[in-house]
């Protein structure tokens, strides 16, 4: 089964009938007037964002900013979970991007809105952030990096975001991403060179 289908219909299915009721209001814009009189469950609704390409595996920030209005954060740790499971499965590149981005929340605090203009986010998405997360530090931060990443589209990087921590005199945080990074390839390195090891070993033994 799709997985993020399968976290769909888990979010309807956490839904009342008043939350229903607010994202319906929340879409207006996105699905017509029609299409939302029909609209009798979250489902109902996802399908219609769907078709029109307004949700996406891959762009998930619509869905984000529903339920982060309804506050609902059990709904909105179904989210992070499909998204990190969906990152595991993403090129290693990705999955570097999304480890800098957990460190990034965790430590750059109320710095992220330097850090921000440094990643050249305008200052009118920035205060869109603070709007849509007005008490959530973590989601403002992680927030202003996904509108970064999606500007950057395949051009973000991990040493693109180092380069902006220590233009912002972010040191100590730039460090902990480049350790991360340092320790995620030293894996992979050791399996190379256990295999390597393993061949010559093998050499030796058939040429004897």
């Amino acid at each position: 089964m799709d997985p993020f289908l399968v976290l769909l219909h888990s979010v309807s299915a956490g839904l009342s009938s008043s939350e229903l009721a607010d994202l319906k209001f929340l879409c207006q814009r996105r699905v017509s007037k029609r299409r939302l009189e029909r609209v009798q469950s979250g489902l109902d609704l996802f399908s219609a964002l769907l078709e029109q390409h307004e949700l996406h595996a891959q762009r998930t920030e619509l869905l984000r900013e529903l339920l982060a209005s309804l506050r609902r954060q059990d709904l909105l740790r179904l989210l992070d979970e499909f998204e990190a499971g969906a990152t595991a499965r993403a090129p290693p590149e990705e999955r570097d991007l999304h480890v800098a981005f957990d460190i990034i929340c965790d430590h750059v605090g109320k710095d992220w809105r330097r850090l921000a203009r440094q990643l050249k986010v305008s200052d009118s998405k920035i205060e869109a952030i603070e709007v849509k997360y007005p008490r959530n530090l973590t989601e403002q931060v992680r927030e202003s990096l996904r509108v970064w990443k999606n500007a950057q589209r395949g051009d973000a990087s991990v040493s693109h975001l180092v380069g902006a921590l220590r233009a912002c005199q972010l040191n100590l945080v730039a460090e902990l991403v480049e350790e991360a990074q340092q320790a995620r390839a030293l894996p992979s390195s050791g399996d190379s060179g256990s295999s390597a090891g393993s061949q010559m070993s093998w050499d030796s033994d058939t040429a004897s």
